[in-house]
């Protein structure tokens, strides 16, 4: 028996197996325009293939709950109907190959209108699509980063619906999982630590003014979405700053009230929101944060960072490090990595037959690797 492939149940939801894509950026939407944001054949194959793979859940990419909100102008959004048809489609798709379609909703905060990664990475302006970011103070990301514009309390409701109304349209999307992205120092991250939150009101400060957007958002998002269907957030566990910045200690108290507000699943990453500082990476580096969270409360957890073996994934799953592996990269070199994986521990993607998006017969894959 391989835990690693043993089903997960959230709520009213099984997911296949604990092999599951993390959110990765691909930079390749359109920037303005009435295609703006929206997943095309690019998203597709990309989602695809993970899901051809065996992969048991399938995470978005980061996707911008306005236009504001995306990293760089070429970033998914779910702020249009436009939007959702073309979101549909992938959906249909992975759930035809036994995936759960999930998608992670994000605002990038100070670290917003940023160029694609192959481009330099640098913040743009009007000329190349950008715009004047956000943020809880108005304190640059890094030097030579935007200023941003810092956040009115009104702004910071607008932005709250704004989670809301892209939770309702995930779900018309046909998205199974709504993940809250509150890392790698965007907006969210970025009220939570004092490193990036110079605020004096009921937003700053005591740690409880500093997670209130947060768990606003979180109450936004969970009233919306079905009671049967889990909301997870992803968090940095840690800023890697010795002080003055968000914590490990922080993190699993947070943890506990995320589990209070409605939150299933804490998915565990860190770093993104100081420059400049030394993250101590190896395989599995990121793995003993979401241990401890799992350790100390009784908040689900999955864990992300250099896993890359099967071996390695099986043991943290089995010996209860975390409920589940997030992949980034590694699914990216191989998208099947899932099904080799399964082979490797003598185990089996199981694939339920569900209706096929084109033709309305049952479909499973035919082979196994």
């Amino acid at each position: 028996m391989s835990a690693l492939f043993e089903p997960f149940t959230l709520r009213e939801l099984t997911i296949p197996n604990r092999v599951w894509m993390a959110p990765m950026c691909q930079y390749s939407a359109a920037p303005d325009g009435p295609e703006a944001g929206a997943p095309h054949d690019w998203h597709f194959a990309h989602y695809a293939a993970r899901a051809a793979g065996g992969t048991g859940l399938i995470l978005t990419e980061a996707t911008a709950v306005s236009p504001e909100g995306r990293i760089s102008p070429q970033d998914l959004g779910l702020w249009n109907d436009t939007q959702v048809e073309a979101f549909r489609r992938i959906t249909r798709f992975l759930v035809a190959q036994g995936t759960v379609p999930g998608v992670q909703l994000a605002h990038a905060g100070r670290k917003a209108s940023t160029a694609q990664p192959w481009k330099g990475g640098a913040p743009v302006g009007p000329d190349a699509h950008g715009w004047t970011p956000v943020a809880p103070s108005p304190v640059p990301f890094a030097e030579g980063h935007h200023l941003p514009h810092e956040l009115t309390v009104e702004q910071i409701r607008e932005i709250v619906a704004l989670f809301a109304d892209a939770a309702r349209r995930a779900r018309a999307a046909g998205f199974e999982v709504v993940e809250v992205h509150g890392a790698h120092g965007y907006l969210i991250n970025e009220f939570l630590s004092p490193h990036s939150n110079r605020r004096t009101d009921a937003y700053g400060g005591s740690y409880e003014n500093r997670t209130r957007f947060a768990l606003e958002v979180v109450d936004a998002v969970r009233a919306v979405w079905p009671q049967d269907r889990p909301v997870f957030f992803r968090i940095s566990a840690t800023d890697w700053l010795d002080e003055g910045g968000w914590s490990a200690d922080d993190t699993v108290r947070f943890a506990g009230d995320l589990r209070a507000h409605g939150v299933d699943l804490l998915d565990v990453s860190t770093g993104g929101n100081a420059s400049g500082v030394r993250i101590p990476t190896g395989p599995g580096y990121q793995v003993p944060f979401a241990a401890r969270v799992k350790a100390e409360t009784s908040l689900p957890v999955a864990a992300v960072g250099l896993i890359t073996e099967a071996d390695q994934a099986e043991k943290i799953v089995a010996n209860g490090e975390a409920d589940a592996v997030l992949l980034g990269r590694e699914l990216l070199r191989d998208p099947y990595w899932a099904r080799h994986a399964a082979r490797e521990l003598g185990a089996e993607v199981r694939v339920p037959a569900t209706p096929s998006t084109t033709s309305g017969r049952s479909w499973a894959p035919p082979w196994r690797p």
